[in-house]
């Protein structure tokens, strides 16, 4: 049985908290839907910041939505050469002593002590999904992409909810050195 996949290449984002969204946007503030993600509720926001590291910036990064319980950016390898900060290699979420990052918005700005990741490649799987391929939550999967740069992909990890739909995330860096393009297909090989 063949298992096809589309493929996401996520971009530098950020993830936002409340209470930051609030500190960068203003007491209240709601985060408004610029386009929805691949994942269901998820969106990018009309909204962006300014992020600044120890040796560099990039002064719009777009906010994904609804707000999160922790603020997280998510960069590329090359992105955190860019900043100046060692970003390591993290499953979203885990952010346990990353690297630490200023957010600046047009209210206020917040210096965050952790929080910025390379986030580990992996496939958001549908349970129905993960069930009918024999897949489990946190499985570690080999995945092939073609074309004229074809490459595999190892440790892809495999994330399982009913929340989820069928989706792999790699980053940029990953995408130009394959040369994948948003909705091309992997197949997963093992």
């Amino acid at each position: 049985m063949e298992k096809k996949v589309p493929v996401g290449v996520s971009a530098r984002h950020i993830h936002l908290s409340q209470e930051h969204v609030e500190v960068l946007f203003g007491k209240g503030y709601q985060l408004t839907e610029f386009k929805p993600l691949s994942q269901p509720g998820q969106f990018a926001a009309n909204e962006t910041v300014a992020v600044v590291g120890a040796k560099g910036s990039f002064p719009k990064v777009r906010i994904l939505g609804p707000a999160r319980k922790a603020t997280q950016l998510e960069v590329s390898r090359t992105d955190s050469f860019a900043l100046g900060v060692k970003a390591p290699l993290r499953e979203s979420g885990d952010t346990a002593g990353s690297a630490g990052i200023t957010i600046q918005g047009p209210a206020g700005e917040v210096t965050i002590e952790e929080g910025v990741i390379i986030a580990a490649r992996h496939i958001h799987f549908h349970t129905s999904d993960a069930d009918k391929w024999g897949i489990a939550d946190k499985q570690k999967l080999r995945v092939r992409v073609g074309g004229d740069r074809g490459v595999v992909f190892e440790n892809v990890i495999a994330r399982v909810s009913p929340d989820f739909a069928l989706d792999m995330h790699i980053d940029t860096d990953e995408a130009n050195a394959a040369a994948v393009n948003n909705g091309d297909i992997a197949e997963i090989i093992d």
